[in-house]
């Protein structure tokens, strides 16, 4: 069984992207069943990101959703207001909790699903295919793609609603 970490308390998220660190930030845990765990963060960055289908800014709070054993991970968006804007997902290999510290190892591809479904983006193809993980690692350059295919559909046939409440 899995080390499962406690509601209530801190973790730090550790994005790696080809085992350099990529960026780290505290947030409190929601939940954790062993496989799927729930934390809750204020925007990370510096200032505002202005994707041109989204802006992240201060204020705004994702609620993220990680597992040890599926290759994603979906990140509710919600502005201060309590307004939802979209749900960001990442695809990863899965995740691992090393003592206080969710370590997230990112492939590169990202989807987008804004509030109202209307916009369903496939996101960094291009910075995947030329990371070289297809040919480092063709296993889980397959798993990544299927990742990736698996998250649009949901989230073009209505959402993620069923695979968070999971």
């Amino acid at each position: 069984m899995a080390h499962t970490l406690l509601p209530g308390g801190t973790v730090t998220v550790r994005l790696v992207k080809g085992e350099r660190p990529k960026v780290s930030y505290p947030a409190e845990v929601l939940g954790d069943d062993g496989e799927h765990v729930v934390v809750r963060a204020p925007w990370a960055g510096a200032g505002v990101r202005d994707f041109g289908f989204v802006r992240f800014e201060p204020g705004d709070v994702f609620t993220e959703h990680y597992w040890r054993d599926r290759w994603f991970a979906v990140k509710e968006v919600r502005a201060a207001s309590g307004e939802i804007k979209g749900w960001y997902c990442d695809v990863t290999r899965p995740t691992r909790v090393e003592g206080d510290t969710l370590v997230v190892d990112d492939l590169d591809l990202d989807l987008w699903r804004s509030a109202d479904g209307g916009t369903v983006l496939r996101l960094d193809e291009d910075e995947f295919a030329e990371s070289g993980l297809t040919e480092r690692d063709p296993h889980a350059a397959g798993r990544a793609r299927a990742a990736l295919d698996a998250l649009e559909e949901l989230a073009r046939a209505g959402g993620f609603d069923a695979l968070l409440a999971a």
